[in-house]
């Protein structure tokens, strides 16, 4: 594994990169997925949810979106065997929710969705969360791999904007930041 100064082929080490792509202003999303059961008559599946800053619109012709997941993370592995996922773009007031979903190490995400006020999208059976600036139900359309990353590319099938006046949560310089009105 590269270590943080390591110099790429094309010149520049990975703390030159990572300085500088800190710069670009990102807002922050929960990703989540619903985890099926592992039989039929087992106990029912578990919501599984990631912070991510990597995500874009793809095509409005079709509704395309964009998630660049960690290579081996349990989200990649979900979504590797889940096709359905859900996007809830994150209001500024919703700062402990991606501080709770970027954890690492943590126990279990059930006890992360416990008090956390959401609904379950109707097409993906993914938690949507209550107080969202938009929320999208995705289907994988394509996975890329790239790096250490998977591009997740998803069909939009539903949409939503629960909170369209509330302020974005910003990510820039490696900190969650709200965006000056």
């Amino acid at each position: 594994m590269p270590t943080a100064s390591t110099l790429h082929p094309g010149g520049v080490s990975n703390d030159e990169f990572r300085a500088a792509m800190s710069r670009l202003a990102a807002g922050v999303c929960l990703i989540t997925a619903h985890e099926a059961p592992l039989t039929p008559d087992g106990p029912s599946g578990e919501d599984v949810g990631m912070t991510a800053t990597a995500f874009m619109s793809v095509s409005l012709d079709p509704p395309l979106v964009l998630v660049s997941l960690r290579e081996g993370s349990r989200m990649d592995d979900l979504l590797a065997e889940q096709p359905l996922w859900a996007v809830s773009v994150l209001a500024d007031h919703q700062l402990q929710v991606a501080g709770r979903f970027a954890m690492k190490g943590r126990i279990s995400d059930r006890l992360l969705f416990a008090d956390l006020p959401h609904v379950r999208g109707e097409v993906s059976g993914a938690p949507l969360l209550t107080g969202a600036l938009a929320t999208l139900e995705c289907r994988t359309e394509n996975r890329v791999e790239a790096g250490d990353h998977t591009l997740v590319i998803g069909r939009v099938l539903a949409s939503a904007v629960p909170a369209p006046d509330s302020s974005p949560l910003t990510y820039f310089r490696g900190r969650y930041r709200h965006l000056a009105g």
